[in-house]
């Protein structure tokens, strides 16, 4: 390319320039820099090959994407579902025509446990109506901030905050009402939050050593690495050659568990440390473990059943939600109403909310306890416990009961009154020996 671009200034053409587009994740980006990584790379999305990572990345984006989320609305009357409404059934089925839900809010949420940040451009149609959410690389989004408030770091009413997105052939702006922001992790500010993989770096990089260690090891055949003793002086060259001859013959899974030769004269001499003596395994373990904390993963869901029992994983399941899940879709419930509906459905209580019943479901018998309870307590209609087993309505199932005979909450009393009492405990007290005749025969 140097050739032609001098012949072309010799004939008085202009050069030709090639520009490059490197993402901030990109490993050629840095060697433009001139930065050496060595050989260990934990930045972006090079972070998914540690195993440890791509494991809690996949657990939280499934379980968030696995809940259906639903619009409510809260009045004097108590809470009910808007099921017709227009954007429910936007994030219902389809947010935009090439995601699935469950492949929307999976993207999102991976991007939110990557970079601290994910983000949703918003579609309008003519009429001011959405009909679309697309998600948008969090690498390629910036958040500009007014020179005040960057200058202070103090944001008030007066501040102004608007969205770069670089298209690769242009740069477009958008407001804050034309994209949906979610924070996840820690924010300092209030208005971008800070990506776990720059603050787990050294961490990362440890488990992706050891990872890479492991790898190595098995490569090279489980030869360990050592000193070669011989009498004599040998110039470079002849030091390269047997070190590569050596090398090929000794190392590598062919050669594993086969004899190696040596001239008369040379002695090989291992150096190497042992896994049991460097603890790699207790180090390794502890990474993990920093790893999962960081991402609020508990270890049995890493298939780490060591110091499980079936009543302490029940409990975990349960903390997984309102330690680590909750938070998340409470944050996500937020920016969803505020930003997809309108001040006056707001003001009228509606709101979003995801249906959390698959994971705090439990098993049927513990369930159908709770409902006998509920239906019998007389604050759960039958139809209420049906609903939540997926059951269609029955009959008569959209009365409160309550317990003894089981009547509807109505009509209880109505047996003491056909006896000639007001009620229970309220009638007037009979005479010694003027009860009713039948009453003694039927005791």
């Amino acid at each position: 390319m140097k050739i032609m671009n001098i012949a072309r200034r010799i004939i008085g053409l202009p050069e030709r320039r090639e520009t490059l587009e490197l993402n901030v994740d990109d490993r050629r980006l840095l060697e433009v820099l001139g930065i050496d990584i060595g050989q260990v790379n934990v930045r972006g999305k090079n972070a998914l090959k540690v195993d440890t990572v791509y494991a809690c990345i996949r657990i939280r984006s499934e379980s968030v994407a696995k809940l259906p989320i639903k619009v409510y609305q809260e009045d004097e009357n108590g809470i009910q579902k808007q099921t017709r409404h227009t954007v429910y059934q936007l994030l219902r089925l389809r947010p935009n025509p090439y995601m699935s839900a469950f492949d929307f809010w999976k993207c999102i949420e991976a991007q939110n446990g990557m970079y601290g940040n994910a983000y949703a451009s918003i579609e309008f149609d003519k009429r001011g109506r959405i009909v679309g959410l697309w998600p948008m690389d969090a690498g390629r989004v910036k958040i500009v901030v007014d020179n005040d408030t960057s200058a202070t770091g103090v944001v008030t009413n007066r501040s102004k905050v608007w969205y770069e997105v670089n298209l690769g052939y242009e740069k477009r702006k958008l407001l804050p009402h034309e994209i949906l922001h979610f924070k996840g992790g820690v924010t300092l500010d209030g208005i971008s939050g800070l990506s776990p993989l720059d603050c787990l770096r050294a961490t990362l990089e440890n488990g992706a050593s050891a990872n890479k260690f492991v790898n190595n090891f098995f490569k090279q055949g489980l030869q360990v690495k050592g000193i070669v003793q011989y009498v004599g002086d040998l110039n470079e060259d002849a030091k390269r050659t047997f070190r590569s001859n050596f090398e090929q013959m000794s190392s590598g899974l062919n050669n594993s568990h086969r004899i190696a030769l040596l001239p008369i004269g040379y002695q090989f001499q291992p150096i190497s440390l042992s896994m049991h003596d460097a603890q790699f395994l207790e180090n390794n373990q502890l990474t993990i473990r920093q790893i999962a904390s960081a991402f609020g993963i508990k270890m049995h869901q890493l298939n780490d059943l060591s110091r499980a029992t079936h009543t302490n994983v029940a409990e975990q399941q349960k903390e997984f939600y309102t330690d680590t899940l909750q938070p998340i879709l409470t944050m996500y419930e937020q920016e969803l109403t505020y930003k997809l509906l309108l001040d006056e459905e707001i003001q009228n209580g509606f709101f979003f909310r995801f249906n959390v019943d698959a994971i705090l479901r439990s098993d049927i018998k513990t369930r159908y306890e709770a409902y006998r309870i509920g239906v019998q307590g007389g604050f759960l209609k039958p139809n209420e416990a049906r609903a939540k087993e997926e059951l269609p309505p029955a009959e008569g199932g959209d009365q409160l009961l309550t317990n003894g005979s089981m009547l509807p909450i109505t009509e209880a009393g109505k047996a003491y009154q056909a006896k000639g009492g007001v009620g229970a405990g309220q009638g007037k007290k009979d005479a010694p020996g003027k009860g009713d005749p039948g009453d003694a025969g039927e005791a």
